[in-house]
């Protein structure tokens, strides 16, 4: 977008890739759930970050004026110093790996991973396993698991929606033609005549549809890869909230417990950005998400700006860019 406005700007990327979430911090047998026009999107749109920048830190100086950002090239070994006039975060929600406070987690002897380091089920055949976390990873690493020989359970404790594929790319399309209310109606009556009652196995859908639930919460449908049926054949077991664990034995709040081999930490990943950004203030809060609420939360203060922190994924990273392009645009004039 910034090209669009032919703006000059310079990406800075600690990795040495782009995709670098997708290329480094995912299990083997993940496939990615969007349609083909948006794989390739570096090339499409001739996008050449600057790779092996780590940014150290970001402050506002010249009283006010402009930003200074240090970056360590780590492949030179070197810092390097840059003044801008606007400044865009997009480090991104999926920052760094959240980890649960759990009692007794730390007495726990055997393996424990966040799911941005599990690769294989072939590592835990025969073992009992635990996956904390029903998102869409924690229920596919739950099937990968299971498909490789372990025992395997998992902790649900909120409600989710789970769609096919085939259902939330029909619902997407049928957003353009139908509003949300409708929509989500339409596909939550296909999802239930696809799986039939959930509840009796610990999965209860939200009250809102799909759809409207990933506005407000940011928490997509579970995209069906094989889990459910597992579930449904006893497979795979559901377990509750987990109460407290002590050494390999957890016990769950609904008073039953289990010994465990490993423990996956399927729970999500959080923003960091207050790590590097020194005056985050300006557009962000504690927790390194937006202060301002939708629609204006990707506008701060002083040129800073935030992109990709809304929870609203593709939609609201575009969303996002294009307010921001536009925002600059005008302010430079």
């Amino acid at each position: 977008m910034l090209t669009r406005h032919s703006i000059p700007h310079l990406i800075l990327e600690r990795e040495d890739c782009y995709a670098s979430l997708w290329k480094k911090r995912t299990y083997d047998r993940l496939g990615l759930h969007l349609a083909k026009e948006f794989y390739d999107y570096v090339s499409q749109f001739d996008i050449k970050p600057l790779y092996h920048c780590t940014v150290e830190s970001a402050s506002l100086v010249e009283a006010g004026k402009k930003w200074r950002i240090e970056a360590k090239n780590t492949f030179k070994g070197n810092v390097e110093v840059y003044h801008a006039k606007f400044l865009v975060g997009a480090s991104g929600e999926n920052n760094e790996g959240c980890i649960p406070d759990i009692k007794g987690l730390s007495s726990f002897p055997g393996e424990i991973l966040h799911s941005s380091h599990y690769k294989l089920g072939s590592r835990y055949t025969s073992n009992d396993v635990l996956v904390i976390g029903c998102g869409n990873s924690g229920m596919e690493i739950a099937y990968d698991l299971e498909d490789h020989g372990a025992r395997t359970s998992i902790v649900i404790r909120s409600p989710f929606h789970v769609l096919t594929k085939e259902l939330v790319h029909r619902g997407m399309s049928l957003l353009n033609y139908l509003p949300i209310y409708m929509e989500d109606t339409l596909i939550t009556m296909l999802a239930k005549l696809e799986y039939g009652d959930l509840t009796k196995y610990g999965i209860y859908r939200p009250s809102r549809g799909p759809f409207a639930n990933k506005n407000v919460t940011g928490r997509s449908p579970v995209i069906d890869v094989g889990t459910i049926g597992k579930i449904q054949n006893e497979e795979i077991k559901v377990v509750p909230e987990i109460l407290n664990i002590e050494k390999n034995n957890v016990k769950f709040k609904n008073g039953t417990e289990k010994n465990f081999d490993a423990i996956v930490l399927a729970t999500g990943y959080k923003s960091v950005a207050n790590k590097w950004l020194k005056d985050y203030m300006y557009a962000l809060n504690g927790a390194g998400m937006p202060k301002n609420r939708i629609p204006e939360h990707w506008r701060g203060k002083n040129g800073l700006y935030c992109v990709g922190l809304s929870r609203r994924g593709l939609f609201g990273v575009s969303m996002d860019a294009k307010a921001i392009a536009n925002d600059i645009n005008k302010l430079r004039h």
